[in-house]
């Protein structure tokens, strides 16, 4: 079989089967395991997939800039932007991290809501800032413009000093394995410190998150309270993640 043709098996087979395992296919394909390490890692560098342990996952289609993940699943993310605004409750401190779902959580916050929410991102914190009665802290540091977050230490600093009720977290990959992921590692970082100053750990995830991964761990799926998925999520999809021992809620 010719590289072009085990790589467009290999998409094939990631898409309908949720992973690959380099030593299954090679064997099936009467080929060397280093043959298919190799297309796996070329498919990689090319942003098709994510390379793990043994073999690949779907690579995630949210590790786009801002500008390109704002026109990635709208509609899906002003929903959970809803259902998430939903979850507070007057008087909590929240974080609200950075993000395109982000944004629609603040923009769908009760414009009577008293509380107090705490952002590193200059973008969630503008919208915030059109509720009157809310509280809003920023933490300050290096601005990352792919994600428009403050990311290093002056931000990690900053969350060591916070108590919050509530962490709304953005990530690019749920996969019940490779756990919650991102495409940068001080990003990731920055939300393992927020996710240990929160009591309840939220994420909101759109389609192209969901069984997939990206190259930055920031915690095992477990680590969550609630995992808000789109209403249309599949079942064998609800299945997985539910069997990985998280809450998952459907927005909507």
């Amino acid at each position: 079989m010719l590289t072009v043709q085990r790589k467009k098996l290999i998409l094939t087979r990631l898409a309908a089967q949720g992973q690959i395992v380099a030593k299954n296919l090679a064997q099936e394909l009467g080929t060397s395991e280093d043959t298919i390490r190799r297309d796996l890692r070329e498919l990689a560098q090319a942003g098709q997939l994510q390379r793990v342990h043994g073999g690949a996952l779907p690579a995630s289609a949210a590790m786009g800039d801002l500008r390109v993940r704002e026109q990635v699943s709208p509609q899906d993310k002003a929903v959970l932007g809803r259902h998430g605004a939903g979850l507070v409750q007057p008087g909590q401190v929240v974080i609200l991290d950075g993000g395109t779902t982000a944004i629609q959580v603040a923009r769908h916050l009760d414009p009577a809501l008293r509380a107090t929410f705490v952002t590193h991102s200059p973008n969630v914190a503008v919208e915030l800032a059109a509720h009157p009665r809310l509280e809003i802290i920023m933490l300050g540091g290096r601005l990352f413009r792919h994600s428009m977050v403050n990311v290093g230490a002056a931000v990690i600093d900053g969350a060591a000093r916070l108590r919050a009720d509530l962490y709304f977290m953005g990530v690019t990959g749920v996969h019940p394995e490779a756990g919650l992921s991102t495409g940068d590692a001080e990003e990731a970082a920055v939300k393992r410190a927020l996710h240990e100053r929160a009591a309840d750990t939220v994420v909101l995830a759109s389609a192209e998150k969901l069984m997939a991964a990206s190259p930055f761990v920031v915690a095992p799926l477990q680590a969550l309270g609630t995992l808000v998925v789109p209403r249309d999520t599949a079942a064998r999809t609800l299945r997985a993640l539910r069997a990985a021992g998280v809450v998952v809620q459907k927005a909507g």
